[in-house]
């Protein structure tokens, strides 16, 4: 048994900051307090800021997704300083291909500081290549994921490049994990998802409360963010297309026949499309 002077040093607990950007983007930035890793910098003066506020030296970026407001800024992050990339290996990332480090699902991220290991999720559908990074557990054992465009807080991601049934599993994919996991994601669109999520599964208590919680934090300019797994298998309509009662109301909106969860969630994913 090793001595108390020979036992691993806990880990330093880590902050997660969702910094604003454009519209309604959040680059999320982690540290341990000295160096700190963003995660689909889609501008780097957002960052450069939240660092030199903070005192923090960035140490890595994480990319989910190609789309230009998730990785617009890391060429000018990457000229402050040359710091490890990592990205979708089924994407093209244009000029920043050369910097970046392939990783698809299954494959491990390991950073020593801050002291941050994921996994990759293969979360297809918003883009043909999207990836997630699932951390297991933080200093106190929290869970996190960062899951760009796919998941949202009562919401999930337009289908640009991928079919339903990948974005279904990725969704399903992102539901099975643990019930406590915060998930970080990258847009503010929470109120608009809820007036959808109201349309879809309008005798949902729960949703009715988070309407209303929501709404105060967005009064207050609070994110919404990070939501969990387990409030979004409670609230977020596109996890619950199997549920008859969301299957019943799209039935008596949009007047179609709603076989099975996969054609629920289609028919959801088109009506959000144009809802207004």
């Amino acid at each position: 048994m090793k001595s108390p002077l020979e036992q691993t040093p806990a880990r330093a607990a880590c902050e997660y900051v969702p910094v604003p950007a454009f519209e309604d983007n959040y680059i999320w930035v982690v540290s341990d307090g000295c160096n700190a890793v963003a995660v689909d910098p889609g501008d780097a003066a957002p960052v450069r800021a939240c660092l030199a506020k903070r005192g923090w030296r960035l140490v890595a970026i994480l990319l989910t997704h190609h789309h230009k407001d998730h990785v617009g800024g890391v060429a000018d992050l990457l000229a402050d300083a040359q710091v490890p990339v990592y990205g979708p290996a089924g994407e093209a990332l244009g000029p920043l291909d050369p910097f970046v480090t392939r990783v698809k699902g299954g494959d491990a991220v390991h950073l020593d500081a801050p002291a941050l290991d994921f996994t990759v999720i293969d979360v297809p559908g918003h883009t043909r290549g999207h990836i997630a990074y699932f951390q297991p557990a933080d200093s106190t054992g929290t869970p996190h994921v960062f899951c760009g465009d796919t998941l949202f807080a009562c919401g999930c991601g337009r289908l640009f490049e991928g079919t339903p049934a990948q974005m279904l599993a990725s969704l399903d994919a992102l539901a099975a994990l643990p019930g406590n996991t915060h998930v970080h994601c990258a847009h503010e669109y929470t109120l608009s998802n809820i007036r959808f999520a109201l349309a879809c599964d309008p005798a949902n208590a729960a949703l009715h409360d988070w309407s209303r919680e929501a709404a105060a934090l967005r009064e207050r300019g609070v994110p919404t963010l990070p939501t969990t797994i387990a409030h979004e298998r409670a609230v977020n309509p596109f996890l619950r297309a199997g549920d008859t009662a969301v299957q019943a109301a799209l039935t008596e909106a949009l007047h179609e026949t709603v076989p099975d969860r996969l054609a629920a969630f289609s028919l959801m994913r088109e009506w959000k499309n144009r809802f207004r």
